[in-house]
Parts: structure tokens; sequence; C-alpha cells
């Protein structure tokens, strides 16, 4: 059984609902108490992608990141993210803050950066790109025998990715404003020009061939900065998919990881059965991709297998069918549906954040109840 990893980025917050810059001062706690990096550990080496859970910085001082550790079963990776965010939020506590599960900041605030010489690289590159980028993500990671089994997968698993968008969006408000979308971090993430949907690799030679490439144009800080909507692990023999919002609630951040281990056990199984890699072009995944970030699971998604549009139920249930061999396998299947029927039936982070914002007009309120959520 393939194993899995999850990461998650998460708002530092005060009890009123703002994002305050405490992240590196919660981390020294953590530090202390053996538990995460601070800061100057994390520029000198750390890797997030540890075997035994971790928090460490992220570009933000209104954030941290935490990781679960190497899982074989969904039961395990629930009672990680259970821990690591209960450990993250008690190391926020302790500075007086706690920390929230939300993709982007409800409310306006002026993002502050971390201290640190490749944070400090990406700001001065970037510019405003940098400066306005408080987004939270959740990565998943799941093990692959080689990068040649790793590079099949991400050539099959891309049509499939936009709807993981829209299935966790969980970022509807921008800095004090209803963006209009689900999964308003999906559009800002794509600003990246590393970031996004690429064509087929063909082969690990291929992909490495790329990300050579691309760090020689001097563009981007180094080869962690290849912002693909789904990559080979720079330090570990893994995939990871980072198309997702962070998850309000830790159940559906276990149904996100069951779904991605299935698509890779998918892929990889059909690679080896000599199924060609889908002839879609990366310009149509981007365009999926926006749409699923507009309207997450409450209008239409584009399709992987007719490239139209369709109710995201169906889209849903196309990938369920898809995935259904692998789920059997690893005896996930009615975790998973049952997972993603609850997303479809209450509505995801998105929705309920602005089922929050109707009913109180409140933004600080909707951040307040992500808190009591993250933990929940």
């Amino acid at each position: 059984m393939r194993t899995v990893g999850v990461e998650e980025e998460l708002l530092v917050v005060d009890p009123a609902g703002t994002p305050v810059p405490l992240g590196p001062e919660a981390l020294e706690v953590a530090s202390r108490r053996g538990e995460g990096e601070t800061p100057e550990e994390h520029e000198l080496g750390g890797d997030a992608e540890g075997s035994t859970g971790h928090l460490v910085p992220e570009l933000k001082r209104q954030q941290l990141e935490l990781g679960t550790a190497v899982c074989s079963e969904l039961g395990q990776v629930d009672r990680q993210l259970r821990s690591w965010r209960g450990r993250a939020d008690a190391a926020a506590r302790a500075v007086g803050a706690r920390v929230a599960a939300l993709a982007s900041s409800p409310v306006a605030v002026a993002p502050e950066p971390t201290p640190g010489r490749r944070y400090g690289r990406m700001e001065e590159t970037f510019g405003l790109l940098a400066r306005d980028q408080l987004t939270c993500g959740c990565h998943v990671h799941v093990s692959v025998a080689d990068d040649e089994e790793g590079v099949a997968v991400l050539d099959r698993i891309r049509v499939w990715l936009p709807v993981l968008t829209a299935l966790s969006a969980n970022s509807p408000f921008w800095l004090g404003a209803d963006s209009g979308y689900a999964s308003y971090r999906s559009q800002e993430w794509s600003r990246w020009p590393s970031a996004g949907a690429a064509e087929p690799f063909g082969d690990a030679a291929g992909y490495h061939r790329l990300v050579e490439d691309l760090v020689a144009t001097g563009t981007i800080v180094d080869a962690g900065q290849v912002y693909f909507d789904a990559r080979l692990s720079r330090s570990w023999p893994t995939v990871e998919v980072r198309v997702a919002d962070v998850a309000l609630r830790v159940a559906d951040a276990v149904t996100l990881a069951g779904l991605v281990r299935a698509l890779v056990d998918t892929a990889a199984e059909e690679w080896r059965a000599g199924t060609a890699v889908p002839a879609v072009r990366a310009e149509v995944l981007r365009v999926a991709a926006w749409r699923a970030g507009r309207s997450g699971t409450s209008g239409d998604l584009v399709h992987p297998r007719t490239g139209r549009p369709a109710p995201a139920a169906d889209v849903v249930g196309a990938l369920l069918a898809h995935l259904g061999p692998a789920l059997e396998a690893t005896g996930d299947r009615q975790r998973v549906a049952d997972g993603v029927a609850a997303v479809l039936d209450r509505g995801t982070g998105a929705e309920l954040q602005r089922r929050v914002h109707r009913r109180t007009g409140d933004l600080a309120a909707v951040v307040r109840a992500a808190a009591d959520l993250t933990l929940a």
C-alpha cells in the first residue's frame, strides 16, 4: 500500500479574528518543545518533507506550516492532522493567538514577510506578487517506486486535478472583500510564473530537464519554486499534489488524501498497462482550473473526459468511478465516498464561510468560526 502524508499551511490569528505576525514566535515555542523549526533553522536546510511530522515557517509571519508523519492508512492521516493542528494551536496560544485553517484572510491585513534569505530573495525578485501572497494550501504526498513511475503518474493525473480544487475550495474572501470565487487562493497562486498545469513530461529525464531549464532562466529562486500543480518531491520518493486549499475540517483533508492516493494508484496501473496519457492541452487544464476555483462545487466544472461543462456532482461522480478499483484495494472506498458526499451535501469551506458572513455581517466572525472548526 502506498504511503501518504499531508502538509497544511495555517493562518495565525488573534482571538478577535485578525491574522497576526506571530508565526515565528509560535514556532520558537514549538522548537523549545522539540516540535518545530525556527525561521533561522529552516533557512539552514530544514526540509518540510520529513517522516515524523513537523511545524515550520512559511512565507509570511501570519502563517505556519504543519506536516504529518508518513502514514499507511487514512485513519493515521486523521489522527496525525488532529495532533499537529492541536500542537500548532497550542504553540500559537502560548503567544496569545490561535490557528485557523483558512486558505486566504477574510479580513484586511498587511502580510509581513518571514525573516530569512530565501524569503527575502523571493520578495526582491517578485515584488508585489510575493508581498501580497498570504495564501494557505494543502499538499498531499504519495509514495512512488521511482521517478519514472512518478512522472508517469504526473502525466496521467493532471486532467483530474481541477476537481480537487473544486472540492477543497476554502477561500472566498480576499483581504476584506468577497472575491466572487470559491477558491481565490488558486487564482492568486496562479500568478507565479512557474505555477499551474504543465504539458506531459514523457519520462523522468524530460521532467528533470524542464526543471533545470526553468531554474536556468534565472527567474525563479530555486527548484523549490517550481510550482507545478503536481510535482516530484526533491527529497523523497513521492508525488506531491498541490492544487487544494487548506481544508477547514480535518475530515475533508483526509478525504482529499484518499482521493490523491487513489489517483496515484490508478495512474500507475494505467502506465503499467500501457494506457496512453490523456491528450489534453495545458491551456485547457488552466481553463478547467479557473472554472473550479470560480464556482467550486456549486456550478459546472469542465469534465476531464469530454472537455465540456457538466454539473459538479456529475464530474465528482466520474472521479469516484475512475478511482473505484484503487479505493476498493486500499479499503478506502466507503470512507472517501462518504467524505465526498458530505462536501457535496453541506458545501465546501467557501460556502460555510459565506453562510457565516451572511448571518453575522462580520468577516472577523468568519475567522473565529474557522478557528473553532480547525480543531473540531
